[in-house]
């Protein structure tokens, strides 16, 4: 039996993988692309609806509970925004962008303690290399935020 040939080697290497329809993977990737295409129209309403029927399938996942903070938070829905983010921590703990989240909603509640030590706890270890990985620009914005909470604290 002979190898295949280095050009049947690389044609099959470039098939594409057909995935179900029904994957769950896919499907919540699905959502959350269509939540913040939703949103990025101005439509806030409809991207959080969005989040919300893909939550009914999938209550525990992190990654929708997160998104559902987020939008919340831009939003200015500051008490929702908190509660799906701990959620979603409770769901993956030092997920960064949940921190990230909670950390904002506690700060625009007037909650600085809290801030400081949810924003103390994204500054360092797995939580600041979550949010490295998803959402890199929002590290310095975080680090201000701190900063800034430090200042106003001791003020």
């Amino acid at each position: 039996m002979r190898a295949p040939s280095a050009t049947a080697r690389t044609k099959n290497a470039h098939r594409p993988v057909a995935v179900p329809a029904n994957d769950p993977a896919m499907l919540l990737a699905r959502a959350r692309n269509a939540a913040f295409a939703e949103a990025s129209k101005g439509n806030l309403g409809g991207g959080l609806g969005v989040l919300y029927d893909a939550l009914q399938g999938e209550p525990m996942s992190h990654d929708l509970l997160s998104d559902m903070a987020a939008l919340l938070l831009a939003a200015g829905k500051l008490e929702h925004a908190a509660g799906y983010a701990q959620r979603a921590l409770q769901a993956q703990s030092l997920h960064g962008p949940s921190l990230y989240t909670l950390a904002f909603a506690l700060s625009g509640l007037g909650h600085v303690d809290r801030a400081i030590g949810v924003l103390s706890e994204l500054q360092a270890g797995a939580g600041r290399d979550s949010l490295q990985a998803e959402a890199p620009e929002l590290i310095p914005v975080a680090m201000i935020e701190l900063e800034r909470l430090r200042r106003t604290r001791d003020a």
